[in-house]
């Protein structure tokens, strides 16, 4: 009976920054014709443009109920005349960028963390209202993501260090190689309150679909926000979750 179907991107709707596939495309079609849909990813606007715009195949009556919010909340999107239209920004001042930048470094030396020998494109990125940073770099493979995430591992460490240095940001580990940062209390927690907000309805409306709903996930902030909240195993298990909303 909920109004809102929220989902994580990322092992939720796709593989890590891969193209959604047809017939996610097509289950999220049929969903927006009988519900709101959102997106709330760590993935910047541009990506979801790769991961999710190239592939998606609805018309575009239906996107009146559909919301994007990239960089886990801190901005969100909305289809208004004929585009996609930004409708708010918690964009980072450039003193907290390189506050944000200064503290990775710093964190890297005291720990003694070295970057891989090969990484693929920027392992620090700028995403407006975001710092992301990626172990392997933005580019690299879903396999060497895997196994580094298995094997070596250090975000953890690495954030404990970050949040000593910068008390006043929100750090959150996302996907498998990355740690994003953005203002204190911007997350995914606030982008539901915005949902809430733009569509008028309660938090008993809306239900949020991740993979990373555990406690310390990039999705467990929406457990915070008072919504009810349905972990996923990848995108097999999202598919099988909507064709159950599709018969409801």
């Amino acid at each position: 009976m909920k109004k809102a179907i929220i989902f994580d991107l990322d092992g939720t709707l796709t593989l890590s920054k891969t193209v959604i596939d047809d017939e996610m495309s097509s289950l999220l079609c049929k969903l927006l014709e009988k519900k709101i849909v959102a997106i709330v990813s760590g993935s910047s606007y541009d990506q979801f443009k790769k991961q999710f715009f190239h592939g998606f195949g609805c018309e575009t009556a239906l996107f009146k109920n559909l919301a994007i919010f990239p960089t886990s909340g801190s901005s969100g999107y909305l289809y208004r005349d004929g585009s996609w239209q930004k409708i708010y920004e918690q964009a980072l001042s450039n003193s907290e960028k390189d506050d944000i930048k200064n503290a990775f470094s710093e964190t890297f030396r005291a720990m003694g963390y070295s970057h891989p020998q090969k990484t693929y494109g920027a392992v620090i990125e700028d995403r407006g209202t975001q710092i992301t940073f990626s172990a392997l770099g933005q580019e690299a493979p879903l396999q060497e993501k895997k196994e580094w995430n298995k094997k070596k591992d250090r975000r953890s460490e690495i954030k404990k260090e970050l949040e000593k240095r910068l008390p006043d940001f929100e750090i959150r580990l996302g996907g498998l190689t990355s740690i994003d940062v953005t203002r204190k209390n911007i997350d995914k927690a606030y982008a539901v309150g915005k949902i809430k907000d733009i569509f008028n309805l309660s938090l008993n409306d809306i239900i949020f679909v991740g993979d990373s709903l555990y406690k310390g996930g990039n999705d467990s902030d929406v457990i915070r926000a008072g919504i009810s909240a349905t972990p996923v195993s990848g995108p097999e298990e999202t598919k099988r979750f909507i064709k159950m909303l599709l018969v409801l």
